[in-house]
C-alpha cells in the first residue's frame, strides 16, 4: 500500500492583513486500507510557499466547503508538521498562516514521576521509561539491579502488558534491548544476563523531550558498560534511544517508535557474536498469558509453534484481557533498513518454563549471522508497534507495516 501526496500550487491574497493559504494539499487513498497513523509535510521542500515556521499556522481540512482546524505538532526543528489524517473524511487540507480559534490540549504528554518517565495518552500514562536504578526483590542478588527499559506497557483501557524481574529470568525487563554474545578484544562480555557479572546497560542522561498534540517523546542516552576490563568498566557501546508515542484517533489503539542508534568508541570495535538473543527490541510479557492463552501472527504466515528462528516485516502477539472478556496485544514491526531485515525473531515455544508457556518476543538482527560494529561508525534500528485492545488482523498489520517502510510521497503540482 502506498499513500500518496497531492500537493496544489499555493495561493496567497492581495492584501497582507488578509489570511494567507500558503498551500494546499490532498491525501490520496489508494484501493488498500487506509488506517489512521500519522503523516507528515515537510515544510523546507515546499518551493514557492509562504510558509514560515516561526510564524502561527494552521492546518484545515476542507469538507464540502468548510474548514475545520485539524491538530498538527512540528517536530523540534521546525522542519516537519505531524498530523493524523481521518480514514473516514475527505483528503483535502491546507496550511495557512494565522492563530487558532481557539488553544487545542496536548492529547499526548510526557512527565516525571518517581524515577519514570510517564507518556501519557489522553491522560493515562501507557507507557513508562525508568531511568533511575531498579533493585531486585529482597533476598536475590543486586547485581540484577537495572535502569534504561520501558514497564509498564498498558493499553488504552488499562491492561499491563509487560513485565520485569521475573523469577524465572531476573534480567528480564519489560521492553529492553541489550546485547548477549559480544567479543571485546577477544574477550566474551555479555550484556544481557546480569548475573554473569560481564556487562550490563544503564541510563545515563536525557537528550530531547517533547509533547503535544500529535506525539510525546524522548531521548535518552544509554551506556553499554563492559564489567571485565581490570581496572575499571569501560563503555562499548554509546547507544541514543528515541521512543516517540502516537495519537491514532483510536480509544483502542495507540502507537509508539522505539529507534535505537548506537557507536562503539572502542580502539577495535566490539562484535555481535550470531546468537538467538541479543540486541534488536526484546519484551517479557505479563505473567497472565501461557501456552493456552496466547498466541502469535507473523507477516509470513507463521504462528507460535513455526514463528521462532524465521524472519518476518511483522509479528502480532496477542492474548487473553485481564478480565477474561477479549484480547489484547502488541503488532511489533521491522524498518525494511534494519540489519537482516525481513528480521529473524526469537519467539518462546509453548513448553518454555517447566511448560507453562510464558511469553517472550524479540526481533534478533544477529540470530543467525555475526555483526562486526566498527569502532566510532553509527548504526541504526528502527522499530514500530502498535498497542491494541480488541482485534487487530493481519490486513491491518500488512497496512500498518507498508505506512511505516514506505513514507508518503510529496508530489507539487505545478501551474
Amino acid at each position: 500500500m502506498r499513500i500518496v501526496f497531492l500537493f496544489l500550487y499555493l495561493i496567497t491574497s492581495v492584501s497582507c492583513s488578509e489570511k494567507k493559504v500558503a498551500y494546499r494539499f490532498q491525501v490520496i487513498k489508494d484501493d488498500g486500507i487506509f488506517i489512521s497513523q500519522p503523516l507528515s509535510v515537510n515544510l523546507k521542500e515546499i518551493k514557492g510557499a509562504t510558509i514560515a515556521a516561526e510564524k502561527p499556522i494552521l492546518l484545515i481540512q476542507e469538507n464540502d466547503g468548510k474548514g475545520q482546524q485539524v491538530p498538527f505538532q512540528m517536530d523540534s526543528d521546525k522542519n516537519m508538521l505531524w498530523f493524523v489524517p481521518d480514514p473516514e473524511a475527505a483528503g483535502l487540507y491546507r496550511i495557512e498562516n494565522g492563530l487558532p480559534d481557539e488553544k487545542m490540549d496536548d492529547v499526548i504528554s510526557e512527565r516525571e514521576d518517581n524515577g519514570n518517565l510517564e507518556l501519557t495518552y489522553r491522560d493515562t500514562p501507557v507507557l513508562s521509561y525508568r531511568y533511575e536504578m531498579t533493585y531486585p526483590p529482597e533476598g536475590v542478588d543486586s547485581v540484577y539491579k537495572k535502569s534504561g527499559y520501558i514497564h509498564p506497557v498498558i493499553t488504552s483501557k488499562g491492561d499491563t502488558l509487560s513485565r520485569i524481574q521475573p523469577p524465572d529470568h531476573y534480567h528480564h525487563y519489560g521492553i529492553w534491548g541489550p546485547w548477549t554474545h559480544t567479543q571485546i578484544d577477544s574477550q566474551q562480555v555479555d550484556f544481557w544476563n546480569l548475573g554473569d557479572r560481564k556487562g550490563t546497560v544503564l541510563f545515563k542522561e536525557f537528550k530531547d523531550k517533547n509533547n503535544g498534540e500529535i506525539f510525546a517523546s524522548f531521548t535518552a542516552a544509554q551506556e553499554h558498560i563492559d564489567l571485565l576490563t581490570q581496572e575499571e568498566p569501560q563503555v562499548a557501546l554509546n547507544e541514543n534511544l528515541e521512543v516517540k508515542l502516537w495519537d491514532l484517533n483510536r480509544d483502542d489503539r495507540y502507537m509508539f517508535d522505539y529507534n535505537s542508534s548506537f557507536s562503539s568508541p572502542l580502539k577495535e570495535g566490539i562484535l555481535f557474536e550470531a546468537y538467538r538473543y541479543g540486541g534488536g527490541i526484546g519484551m517479557r510479557f505479563t505473567e497472565r498469558w501461557k501456552a493456552d492463552n496466547c498466541k502469535v501472527l507473523t507477516s509470513e504466515g507463521d504462528e507460535r509453534l513455526t514463528a521462532d528462528g524465521t524472519n518476518a516485516r511483522w509479528c502480532i502477539v496477542s492474548g487473553a484481557s485481564a478480565d477474561g472478556e477479549g484480547t489484547s496485544g502488541i503488532l511489533f514491526m521491522s524498518h525494511p533498513e534494519n540489519r537482516m531485515h525481513p528480521e529473524p525473531m526469537r519467539v518462546w515455544p509453548v513448553d518454555a518454563n517447566g511448560g507453562r508457556g510464558d511469553m517472550f518476543f524479540e526481533f534478533c538482527p544477529i540470530r543467525h549471522e555475526e555483526w562486526q560494529i566498527e569502532p566510532n561508525k553509527e548504526y541504526e534500528l528502527k522499530y514500530r508497534m502498535v498497542v491494541f485492545d480488541g482485534e487487530l488482523n493481519a490486513e491491518e498489520a500488512e497496512a500498518y507495516w507498508q505506512s511505516f517502510a514506505h513514507p508518503p510521497e510529496i508530489q507539487p503540482i505545478q501551474n
